[in-house]
């Protein structure tokens, strides 16, 4: 695919529309539509990110034997999906500041201890150049409500027994189903 050009169709509150301009190798016209956090991309380069959009946590308990999801509603499909703690990284933050803070904002919990991170990742890559990065750590307390309205969110701690059979019969978001897949079997 060669790049021809990119244009920008709607702005909502939080992403942009674009129309992006790719050539086949058969010399075809493509245009595929993507949404992005960045309201103002004009060029190629501009269509990858420079740095994380959001923030994803993953996190055991103290003694890495359960795994923390949320059971959130999500509002574009319009149900509840398991999914890890997530959310954006506020301007002048880093991933690990905005880990904590996502964290008790989500839960109630505090994420203390930092094992590792987790290359930046797209978000939705069919659709979308956000990004996000993942942090790798250890939570502990006591849940308490989300401190947003506008979110639905249960949080929980699962066994990998537990997480073997959600997996068999709940909806999850893409990269925690194959994350605790692959936790659940070891």
């Amino acid at each position: 695919m060669k790049f021809k050009g990119i244009e920008k169709k709607e702005q909502g509150k939080f992403i942009a529309r674009y129309d992006v301009e790719y050539e086949t190798v058969d010399g075809k016209k493509k245009i595929y539509e993507m949404i992005s956090r960045n309201r103002d991309i004009k060029s190629f380069e501009e269509l990858h990110g420079k740095r994380a959009d959001a923030v994803v946590i993953i996190a055991t308990d103290e003694n890495n034997e359960r795994i923390l999801i949320d059971r959130e509603f999500r509002l574009a499909p319009g149900e509840w999906v398991y999914n890890f703690p997530a959310g954006l990284i506020d301007a002048g933050e880093t991933p690990e500041e905005s880990a904590k803070r996502e964290l008790m904002e989500e839960t109630g919990l505090e994420l203390y201890e930092i094992d590792d991170f987790i290359n930046t990742s797209y978000s939705a890559v069919g659709f979308s150049n956000e990004t996000n990065v993942c942090v790798v750590g250890k939570a502990r307390g006591s849940f308490k409500p989300s401190t947003s309205t506008l979110e639905e969110i249960e949080p929980g701690w699962y066994t990998k027994e537990q997480v073997r059979k959600l997996l068999k019969t709940e909806k999850f978001a893409a990269r925690t189903q194959a994350f605790c897949y692959m936790w659940s079997r070891k």
